[in-house]
């Protein structure tokens, strides 16, 4: 996302925060909030709200120091005020809704960013943002990897020819470095997947290519180890010279950190949230 972008939503959610009188805790009204996340019929982020009520409270944390309902006046035709129902949420619960939500959805992967770092300084929003980005990137490969598993499977090919078809794919990727080779290159021990500590596009690119081989297997109804594995050197081929067309090499791509180390420390984060965001005083109802 762009930093410009990054930094016009920040501003949008700065504007829609209010504090408890006389104390530090920060809390959005759902009204708000909807709005912010993209969402367009009440009834459905109400929905949202008793979800992320629901996690709230599984994780044994007190709903009603986060997930405040209150009712509102608003002026309807001729003047006339009618009361609508509203939430006072805090960052915490702020949190749990965005997790409720589409990270695909632009609004929902910043608002997740937004929320989760204490500081919501630009440049940990951004940071968050591209962790989800590469979580999301990897989740999708892992799909199109294990579909493709599938699809060999039926077609004649074993566990081996599995790893024998991804591993070709993967030389045509990098230039002619294995699989193997590119963990000695990035770091990676050996137990570990080459994909956790490769940069989202490298992810994105392999994705690409699965996708590809997966469709035309299924298309064209390919059968066993040999024409499958000439498809998927083929796609990634192709993968990499439109790659190389705007200058860019896979095997020099620097590594990115390891993602298991970045869920544990997301993890970690969450877990201090609740405590960071404080409590709306009970004196509110």
């Amino acid at each position: 996302m762009d930093n410009r972008i990054i930094e016009l939503k920040r501003n949008q959610f700065d504007i829609a925060v209010h504090k408890v009188e006389n104390t530090d805790v920060e809390f959005w009204y759902a009204r708000d909030l909807m709005n912010l996340l993209g969402y367009e019929r009440w009834e459905n982020f109400d929905k949202a709200i008793m979800r992320s009520m629901e996690s709230c409270n599984t994780s044994g944390i007190n709903v009603l120091d986060h997930f405040r309902e209150v009712t509102k006046m608003i002026t309807v035709g001729k003047g006339a005020k009618r009361p609508i129902k509203d939430y006072m949420l805090t960052r915490y619960a702020c949190y749990l809704i965005a997790q409720n939500g589409d990270p695909k959805k632009e609004e929902i992967a910043f608002a997740q960013s937004y929320f989760a770092v204490q500081t919501r300084r630009q440049e940990l929003i951004a940071e968050r943002i591209a962790y989800i980005e590469r979580t999301e990137a990897r989740g999708r490969l892992k799909e199109s990897e294990k579909r493709l598993s599938q699809n060999i499977y039926e077609r004649g090919v074993d566990d081996a020819g599995f790893g024998r078809i991804r591993s070709k794919g993967d030389q045509a990727l990098f230039g002619g470095h294995t699989t193997q080779n590119m963990k000695e290159r990035l770091g990676v021990k050996e137990n570990r997947p080459l994909a956790d500590f490769l940069p989202t596009l490298t992810i994105a690119a392999k994705n690409l290519a699965t996708e590809m081989t997966n469709y035309n297997v299924e298309q064209k109804d390919l059968q066993g180890e040999i024409s499958i594995t000439d498809e998927h050197v083929q796609n990634n081929t192709t993968v990499r010279d439109m790659l190389g067309q705007r200058g860019i090499k896979p095997e020099n791509l620097p590594p990115s950190e390891d993602i298991k180390k970045l869920e544990r420390k997301v993890k970690s984060q969450e877990k201090k949230l609740a405590k960071q965001s404080g409590k709306l005083p009970g004196d509110m109802d």
